[in-house]
């Protein structure tokens, strides 16, 4: 590569310990905004880290800019087979990179005709880097600025020289110094002094660097370190920056290809694929409970379940496919995504917790035929009371129950399409035949019909429900009637309360310090359901439920963004309005009583009650869109994108701003860097 680039491009070699860590990522913005300029290459380690005389076994990153342009102003002497090398001597980070390359295109020796003293410090970008000032003599200027030059090679991307001319009458400095220097300092003092050699002045900004750098190596986690932990975005990505040093195993999963993908597929019933970016935090930490729930698979002898993980990042064409004959899901544009494929079938998406014990518990589920087919009472009696598994005991899972005459009775294949959606998170049953009309006449339901043995309920008691046109609707009906009166909102019930649409009466109430606080918080949540039985129809368009502070203790935040302060408890709120943003807080001084309820509810309709609060109007996105870096930058330049041109900046400042969707693919990645 530097054979090809001699005396047409400048090279950037850059070491990272491995991909997707904060390092990597600066060098990947980097190299999108400069690779039109320079020629940039990635190693995360092999025999180049030798020959440049890195241990491999370093923590630290490593840049290192290679001089392979021929350029005769630049006193430039590339005339070996190597180019000439200059190391970045700070952490790689994008800030550093940036300004690495900044100091580089700065000219390698200035000349000046005054005193040091008088000459301004260095303007951006180049203002936190020191000067050196070297002095000339008449008679020996060719030789000066051959050393100068000598020297300024070797303080490359560390400091600026500059060559002052002593002919000139500005040049007041007393002929015993031969050299000065300027650090980039308030006092910005210039320091003169006597050289001897040109180690004297390396020593002046290498020593103290080296000696950091080195402490740095012992040390992985050091200050600066903890420091950029305070600046990264959450606790999550916190937590991966920390451990980034530790590589995962993945002995006990499968990395799919786009060579391997369908072959895979192929010789399992079940394939669980987990799509992840190196550089997501959330898609790394979540890597980590993928791999313990393969290997607790693995020790469970779990064999027709197979584990596998796609590096999105690597393997751009399989995670982008479109979907048909190539793969059978949709594009992926949400990480980390997991996806549960079986031969000839559609890929189903795993939506609950990001946890391993909640993705085990589903897999273990999806595992189970839905329906399944009952023929006789003692298989339905196994069905409603044993686990589906033993590594799922004292796991009460919610169950729904078809009853149809025959296979070919009408409304069987949507009940049969809706239980394939609910794989995973309710277990089915299929009952036909004379086992069904006992089980129809027992329970005085006039088939066809389904069954919800809801997990918090006797299954004595289930929910009848008819079988609806199309599976949808039956899901709909499912999904609500497994729903408790008033349901406890978690961080892992949220989602599915919010995905109904409807507007939340939620209930904030206190952690009870004794029996008699934990009977009025129950008293509470008992008056909530009277709201829904004296409402009636009036309430389909609610769904009361409550938040307990001590389970939950996130909902303090939420109460206190909802309100813009902590309200006294319990306290009563109506949010998520289908309308509007608004929130509305029921009158903290008034008794939470079914019947007052109501009448405040009526009167937010009628638009008599002011909003205590607005709802927060930021969207959360996906953390990152699917972009494709390598062929973006390998894409060709237009000509208007080579060609430049000196303009005054001022005079051609404009304000106008360019619609969305007139820029480019380019323009919104800058924009977004």
């Amino acid at each position: 590569m530097e054979k090809a680039a001699k005396g047409k491009k400048d090279m950037v070699l850059s070491y990272v310990r491995s991909l997707g860590t904060q390092e990597h990522r600066s060098l990947m913005e980097t190299a999108y905004v400069y690779g039109s300029k320079y020629q940039f290459i990635l190693i995360t380690g092999g025999p180049v880290l030798k020959q440049l005389g890195v241990n491999e076994s370093s923590q630290l990153s490593q840049v290192w800019f290679l001089h392979c342009r021929a350029d005769d102003t630049s006193m430039t002497p590339v005339t070996s087979e190597r180019c000439p090398s200059t190391r970045m001597r700070k952490a790689l980070s994008t800030l550093n990179l940036h300004a690495f390359l900044q100091l580089l295109e700065a000219p390698l020796v200035s000349e000046v005709y005054v005193d040091p003293s008088l000459v301004p410090p260095p303007q951006l970008p180049y203002q936190l880097t020191p000067q050196v000032f070297l002095f000339s003599h008449p008679a020996t200027a060719q030789l000066d600025r051959d050393v100068a030059a000598a020297l300024a090679w070797r303080l490359r991307g560390v400091a600026l020289l500059l060559l002052v001319h002593r002919q000139s009458p500005a040049v007041k400095t007393p002929d015993k110094y031969n050299a000065a220097y300027r650090l980039p300092e308030k006092s910005s003092e210039v320091k003169y002094l006597t050289l001897h050699s040109f180690d004297e002045v390396l020593t002046l900004f290498t020593k103290h660097e080296e000696a950091e750098q080195g402490e740095e190596e012992d040390d992985h986690v050091d200050e600066d370190e903890e420091s950029h932990l305070g600046e990264l975005d959450d606790e999550v990505a916190a937590e991966v920056y920390k451990n980034r040093a530790h590589l995962h195993d993945m002995d006990s999963v499968t990395q799919l290809t786009s060579h391997n993908f369908h072959n895979e597929i192929a010789e399992s019933s079940l394939t669980v694929a987990l799509f992840y970016l190196k550089w997501d935090a959330v898609s790394m930490d979540f890597l980590s409970s993928f791999i313990e729930v393969a290997e607790r698979l693995e020790d469970s002898h779990v064999e027709d379940v197979h584990m596998c993980v796609v590096d999105c990042g690597e393997w751009t064409d399989l995670c982008a496919a479109q979907p048909g004959r190539a793969v059978p899901f949709q594009p992926i544009t949400a990480f980390p995504s997991i996806l549960l494929m079986r031969p000839h079938q559609s890929a189903q998406h795993y939506r609950g917790m990001l946890t391993g014990e909640a993705l085990h518990r589903f897999i273990m589920m999806s595992r189970e035929a839905s329906p399944v087919l009952l023929s006789t009472k003692e298989e339905v009696t196994s069905f409603l009371q044993e686990s589906p598994h033993p590594d799922l005991a004292g796991y009460r899972p919610d169950r729904a129950l078809g009853l149809f005459r025959t296979e070919s009775q009408s409304g069987l294949s949507v009940f049969i399409e809706a239980a394939k959606s609910l794989r995973g998170e309710v277990l089915t049953g299929l009952l036909t035949d004379v086992v069904m009309e006992e089980w129809a006449a027992e329970h005085a339901v006039d088939p066809p019909a389904v069954l919800l043995f809801p997990s918090w309920r006797e299954p004595a008691n289930p929910s009848v429900l008819p079988v609806e046109s199309s599976s949808k609707e039956l899901l709909a009906r499912i999904y609500s009637a497994l729903l408790q009166p008033v349901p406890e909102v978690t961080v892992e019930s949220l989602p599915s309360l919010i995905s109904l649409g409807k507007a939340l009466l939620l209930l904030f109430v206190g952690e009870e310090d004794d029996e008699i606080g934990r009977r009025h918080n129950q008293a509470l949540v008992e008056e909530l359901a009277t709201v829904v039985e004296q409402g009636g129809a009036k309430m389909e368009r609610y769904l009361p439920c409550w938040i307990h502070l001590g389970h939950t203790p996130a909902g303090m935040s939420v109460l206190g963004s909802y309100l813009g302060s902590m309200p006294p408890l319990p306290a009563l709120v109506l949010t998520h309005l289908p309308s509007g943003d608004e929130v509305y807080q029921y009158p903290p001084s008034a008794p939470i009583l079914g019947s007052s309820v109501l009448q405040w509810l009526q009167r937010v309709e009628d638009g008599m009650e002011s909003p205590a609060g607005m709802l927060g109007g930021d969207g959360w996105p996906p953390a990152f869109q699917f972009y494709d870096f390598l062929k973006l930058m390998d894409m060709p330049e237009t000509e208007e994108e080579v060609e430049t041109e000196e303009v005054d900046v001022e005079e051609h400042l404009v304000t106008k701003r360019i619609p969305d969707d007139q820029l480019d693919m380019k323009t919104k990645l800058h924009s977004e860097l």
